[in-house]
């Protein structure tokens, strides 16, 4: 059993998994959307979807980084070996900075080029962007690379927690599950 300090504290668990529920359903939204034949209607739908909760997640994000640089995450367990701690960290550094250039090429991508962020027009917050054509296909490029970046990062963060979760069952995954007691 793991102590409380072995944990994460709940806010940076809950924020941690709000975050994933959210990214795990934008990455294959931001696929499919991008296809052709779906049908317009669905793809708009995708597309107002992938945009608004982009601003969403970046506000969790921001939200995420902030709280973690006021509260450090607890240590690795010592029997951890250097190696794990290494990628481990590799990881997690690679994921905080996909997830921040993420809603920010896509931002750039959609204002850049012109369209709306509907949840921000809502709120009065214009376009901070010239338009500009390219600057929005530089910004989709980006966004394309970081997406699949993303998800190569994605299936070996997913692949330790479980991993350690489930065949090692060392309390690594118990660190941040559940989000709450």
């Amino acid at each position: 059993m793991q102590s409380q300090q072995d944990r994460y504290k709940a806010p940076a668990r809950w924020l941690h998994w709000l975050v994933a529920v959210l990214v795990l359903a934008m990455v294959p939204v931001g696929f499919l959307m991008v296809q052709q034949g779906i049908g317009r209607s669905l793809q708009n739908a995708l597309f107002l979807f992938h945009k608004n909760m982009g601003v969403v997640v970046a506000l969790l994000v921001l939200l995420r980084v902030l709280y973690r640089w006021r509260n450090p995450p607890p240590p690795l367990p010592a029997s951890l070996p250097s190696w794990q701690r290494r990628v481990s960290a590799a990881t997690h550094g690679l994921l905080y900075a996909l997830i921040v250039l993420m809603p920010l090429s896509g931002y750039v991508r959609v204002r850049a080029g012109g369209f709306p962020i509907e949840v921000l027009d809502r709120l009065g917050v214009g376009s901070l962007l010239p338009r500009s054509e390219a600057l929005a296909n530089t910004a989709k490029s980006l966004h394309y690379a970081g997406a699949l970046a993303l998800v190569v990062l994605l299936a070996l963060h997913i692949g330790a927690a479980l991993q350690h979760g489930l065949i090692k069952r060392d309390g690594i995954m118990g660190r941040m599950w559940p989000p709450h007691r």
